[in-house]
């Protein structure tokens, strides 16, 4: 079973518009000075479960709600990935209109050809790197980073970033 740290409601910070964040358990990228060590443990947090999924549609469920963001630790991870999946597919026959947004430290080459890919709308993929560590970045914390438009991208079968 899925474990997380948190649900974030009315998050503006994590993707755009105001968004429902699910802070997953595990991450096996260890990026030095990490934001969330905390979440790299895939054992920590706390057990996804029914009541965390019906909080979730809870949110959606709002007009003002733009969509959700799966973040951690890595929504990719081992431990994750298979959950995340099955909820991103829901929300997105349920909620067409929203958007769903995926932060994970693995690079798109490596991930384009997963499932889950299908459901989002962006992905910003990369470790984060302190070195490259910029404070004025839109929605990633290192400027090696990208925010990747998955439609265009998967469309295009190149990266296509994403611009507001």
């Amino acid at each position: 079973m899925m474990r997380y740290h948190n649900i974030t409601k009315d998050d503006m910070l994590n993707g755009d518009g105001l968004r429902v964040v699910l802070w997953v358990a595990g991450c096996s990228h260890g990026c030095r000075e990490c934001q969330n060590p905390i979440t790299w443990d895939p054992n920590g947090g706390l057990p996804f479960t029914d009541s965390e999924r019906a909080e979730i549609f809870a949110e959606l469920d709002k007009d003002y709600i733009s969509g959700i963001t799966f973040s951690g630790g890595d929504p990719l991870h081992p431990s994750n990935i298979a959950e995340v999946t099955a909820l991103a597919r829901e929300i997105r026959e349920k909620y067409p209109d929203k958007t769903i947004w995926l932060y994970t430290g693995s690079l798109w080459e490596e991930i384009q050809q997963y499932e889950i890919i299908h459901y989002l709308d962006v992905c910003v993929d990369g470790e984060f790197q302190v070195d490259k560590k910029e404070v004025l970045l839109k929605w990633k914390g290192s400027s090696n980073q990208r925010v990747i438009d998955v439609k265009a991208s998967l469309r295009e079968n190149r990266v296509v970033l994403y611009a507001e």
